[in-house]
């Protein structure tokens, strides 16, 4: 069974993530070319080293201890999927509240945690007055499916630093 709940910043550590796995083969993604988006075969593995689990770590703890919303998914007390929001609106009249991550591990994927966890993100966005999630998504096939199936519509302004961080994310956003 899978229990949810909300992490303090001093239960994130390294540690946390020991049973998690990140890894994930891509073959197609989602690239706009031309004013246009279409598939691309673009293949690699995705997964996280030792120096973006401390960045992750790092980041996951300030976004804690600044009043934002960092939730998780544990089976037989191991993590296996989180999600992450900044408290900070932006946007102007969007009132963007920016989902800076959510993550499944790979052997619990298909499963409902992904809807779950983003569904959490959803409510407490909601009810921290945001009238929109903002997503800098990763552009694989199978992970703009899921937002696509939370809701999830090209974002009517694009957040310029995710655009300069990630620049083959798919910028999206989420109504609330």
């Amino acid at each position: 069974m899978i229990q949810y709940r909300r992490l303090q910043e001093q239960e994130i550590n390294r540690a946390l993530f020991k049973d998690f796995i990140r890894h994930q083969t891509v073959t197609d993604c989602w690239r706009r070319e031309n004013g246009a988006w279409c598939i691309k075969n673009a293949p690699f593995t995705d997964d996280w080293s030792e120096e973006d689990y401390r960045i992750l770590v790092q980041c996951l703890k300030h976004t804690a201890a600044t009043g934002g919303f960092v939730s998780a998914a544990f089976s037989d007390h191991c993590l296996k999927g989180f999600v992450s929001v900044e408290s900070s609106l932006f946007g102007g009249e969007q009132k963007y509240l920016d989902l800076t991550s959510i993550h499944v591990s790979e052997d619990m994927r298909g499963m409902g945690i992904g809807k779950a966890l983003f569904l959490s993100a959803k409510e407490w966005a909601k009810n921290m007055g945001a009238g929109k999630l903002y997503i800098s998504a990763h552009s694989a096939v199978e992970s703009q499916a899921f937002y696509h199936a939370m809701g999830c519509v090209e974002a009517k302004v694009y957040c310029q630093a995710h655009v300069d961080t990630e620049p083959y994310d798919c910028q999206l956003e989420c109504p609330l």
